[in-house]
């Protein structure tokens, strides 16, 4: 615990909002890409789906280079790894370009991304802090959606081409990689010798998976995934299909720049939600707010099919989802940090972020690749109801309790 662990909350809040943000425009990158190369949807969906594969693939390696090499060494190489990928989707004219570009980022936000900074915010933090400052962190990603995303689809509608508009991105991003000297922390001293030995990385693994919460929550994170992908990468070009647009102050505002800033507005009530969903897990059981939030979820899903499709349920609809987007997040890795101490946290939450991006893969391809087999998205709103409540179901018997290990230890 460090007294000015403010520091690394707001360096990595910062570096998830570019890293995040840029991420979550290339939703309206989806029908410009595919008039473009004239292809359809599928390979922008399968590029970022591969993205997200490797970046949970890659999750508890990056933990244990953090633990290893530090987080300023890790998360500075995920920064250079993200921007060089990004450099490769904007000069893209082919699909293997753009498929290798997005794999790279992939690999660069395993590095730099959610699992090594909340293990840094975990460790800075005073215990009484620690889940409102991986909140306010998790917000960081939350508030790029709603900065980057209308600012990306401002210069697509501006400049009407793609790959202008990822270069500029590509700028931007470099901002990540001076960011990391933010992270720096001073490792603990060594056991002193007669001591308990410290828990290595297969004994800490075979003790989570001996754990029956530990893999309810990674089903349970796979959820997760699956929604935020789905709607981040196709969310945009269903308004877009839709031709819902809207009239804001007598300027006229495209089906594809309201679907930019749907996007945006789940974002900036995300921050909210992040820091709020942050909040009640210092005061409430992690698990009983995972329940209920994926609970509501569901709801919200199924409320906007249900409603009239206009800019109006649109907006609505965005602004409900943004409230629990990513408030999973603090309440997950809490929840990992409580329950097998902070010690591994980076790795372990690693594992169960690697299930978050199976998830991802699947909603961001099975979206294009059922746009593609039936011409729309429907199946792919009501697999999103199904999984909801499923994820509530399965979140609420998890047993929140610190692991025999630590139950042992004296106070």
């Amino acid at each position: 615990m460090r007294r000015d662990w403010w520091v690394p909350v707001v360096c990595g809040a910062i570096i998830l909002t570019i890293g995040i943000g840029a991420r979550q425009s290339f939703g309206i990158f989806q029908k410009p890409i595919a008039a473009d190369l004239q292809v359809g949807r599928e390979l922008w969906s399968f590029g970022n789906a591969l993205s997200m594969l490797l970046m949970g693939v890659l999750a508890p390696f990056a933990g244990g280079v953090e633990r290893r090499f530090g987080p300023v060494k890790t998360v500075a190489a995920g920064g250079v790894l993200y921007v060089a990928g990004m450099v490769m989707i904007g000069l893209a004219t082919e699909g293997v370009l753009l498929t290798l570009g997005n794999a790279i980022t992939g690999v660069g936000m395993a590095a730099a991304g959610f699992g090594p900074i909340l293990a840094v915010i975990n460790r800075a933090a005073p215990p009484d802090k620690r889940s409102l400052a991986l909140g306010i962190t998790t917000a960081g990603g939350s508030f790029g959606q709603f900065a980057i995303v209308p600012f990306a689809s401002i210069l697509l509608d501006r400049f009407n081409n793609w790959h202008t508009t990822m270069l500029i991105l590509t700028a931007v991003s470099l901002v990540m990689i001076p960011l990391a000297l933010g992270l720096r922390e001073t490792r603990p001293a060594p056991a002193a010798a007669g001591g308990p030995a410290p828990q290595g990385l297969r004994d800490a693994l075979n003790e989570a998976f001996a754990t029956r919460g530990f893999w309810l929550l990674t089903i349970g994170f796979f959820v997760c995934g699956f929604h935020v992908s789905f709607v981040g990468l196709h969310l945009p070009a269903y308004i877009s299909d839709k031709s819902v647009g809207m009239t804001l102050l007598g300027r006229e505002i495209s089906p594809i720049e309201l679907g930019g800033w749907a996007i945006a507005l789940v974002g900036l009530f995300n921050v909210a939600g992040a820091i709020l969903w942050g909040w009640l897990g210092g005061r409430h059981r992690r698990k009983d707010m995972l329940a209920l939030l994926y609970f509501l979820r569901a709801l919200s899903f199924i409320a906007f099919l249900a409603l009239p499709l206009s800019a109006g349920s649109v907006l609505l609809f965005a602004a409900t989802l943004g409230f629990l987007w990513l408030g999973t997040v603090p309440l997950t890795s809490g929840l990992v940090a409580f329950m097998f101490g902070p010690v591994h946290m980076s790795m372990l939450y690693g594992v169960v972020f690697f299930s978050h991006q199976v998830g991802s893969f699947l909603g961001g391809w099975g979206g294009g690749r059922l746009y593609d087999l039936q011409g729309n998205y429907d199946l792919m709103w009501w697999i999103s109801v199904g999984l909801g409540l499923l994820a509530a179901a399965i979140n609420w018997p998890i047993r929140e309790v610190p692991v025999a290990r630590l139950a042992a230890r004296p106070a």
